[in-house]
C-alpha cells in the first residue's frame, strides 16, 4: 500500500486580513475540496516547503486536525501558490480523495540507460517528462521508469513503449513522443558554404568597374 504522511492542519477564518496575519506567523492559508465539504484551513509553512518538491508530487497525506470534519481525510497537495519574489508559499489547495474511486494525476517519466545512438554522434532530447494516468489513489506510482539504452540515432521513445502496470490506465495518447535521439548537425557546414560563396560575390565588383576604365591611348576625349 502507498505510504501516507501525517500533516497537521487547522480551521481558519476567511478574509485578506486573516490571511496576512497567518502568513506573518509562518502559516499558509489553505482550502480542502473534493470528496468532502469545502473547508478553509491553514498549514505550517515549513511543512509545505518540505513537501512541495518533485519527490512528494503525488504523495498521500493524512490530515491531522482538531476539526473532526477534516481530521483523517486523505489528500493530495493539488496546488501551491508561491510569492513571485520571496518564493514563500501563499496558498495551498488540498484535494480530498475517495480511496475507492480512481483519480487522474500526472506522473513523472524517469529515463534510465545510455542510448547506443550517442556513440554514433546522436543527442538524446527529452520531449515530455510526464504523462497523465488514472488509477486508485493507493496505486499512484512515484514514477514510471523507461529504459532508453536501446535507442539508436533517429529512434524515439513513445508512450506506447512504456511498461505500465495493469492497474494503471494511461490517459496520454499512445503516439506521444517522450524522448528522441537526434543527429547532431555539423556547425562547420554553413560556414564553409559562406566561404565558398564569397569569391563569387567579390568577382562581380571588378566587372562592374570595368566600364569606368580609362580610355585607350589614342582615343579622342570628349
Amino acid at each position: 500500500m502507498k505510504q501516507r504522511i501525517d500533516l497537521s492542519v487547522e480551521a481558519r477564518e476567511t478574509g485578506k486580513h486573516n490571511s496576512r496575519a497567518l502568513r506573518r506567523d509562518r502559516k499558509v492559508p489553505a482550502v480542502i475540496y473534493g470528496a468532502t465539504e469545502n473547508k478553509n484551513l491553514w498549514v505550517a509553512e515549513g511543512d509545505i516547503v518540505r513537501y512541495n518538491v518533485r519527490a512528494y508530487e503525488n504523495a498521500l497525506f493524512n490530515l491531522k486536525s482538531g476539526d473532526s470534519a477534516v481530521g483523517g481525510k486523505v489528500v493530495l497537495i493539488k496546488k501551491v501558490d508561491v510569492h513571485p519574489l520571496t518564493r514563500r508559499p501563499q496558498h495551498v489547495d488540498f484535494f480530498a480523495l475517495d480511496l475507492k474511486k480512481t483519480v487522474r494525476v500526472s506522473v513523472e517519466i524517469r529515463l534510465e540507460g545510455k542510448p547506443i545512438g550517442l556513440s554514433d554522434g546522436g543527442l538524446l532530447s527529452v520531449v515530455a517528462r510526464s504523462i497523465e494516468v488514472e488509477c486508485l489513489p493507493t496505486d499512484i506510482p512515484g514514477a514510471i521508469v523507461a529504459d532508453v539504452s536501446g535507442l539508436g540515432v533517429g529512434d524515439a521513445l513513445h508512450v506506447s513503449d512504456l511498461q505500465i502496470p495493469e492497474n494503471i490506465k494511461v490517459i496520454t495518447g499512445a503516439e506521444q513522443t517522450l524522448a528522441v535521439v537526434n543527429v547532431i548537425e555539423e556547425e562547420a557546414a554553413p560556414a564553409a558554404d559562406a566561404a565558398a560563396a564569397a569569391p563569387v560575390a567579390g568577382a562581380a565588383a571588378p566587372a562592374a568597374g570595368a566600364a569606368a576604365a580609362p580610355a585607350k591611348e589614342g582615343e579622342k576625349k570628349k
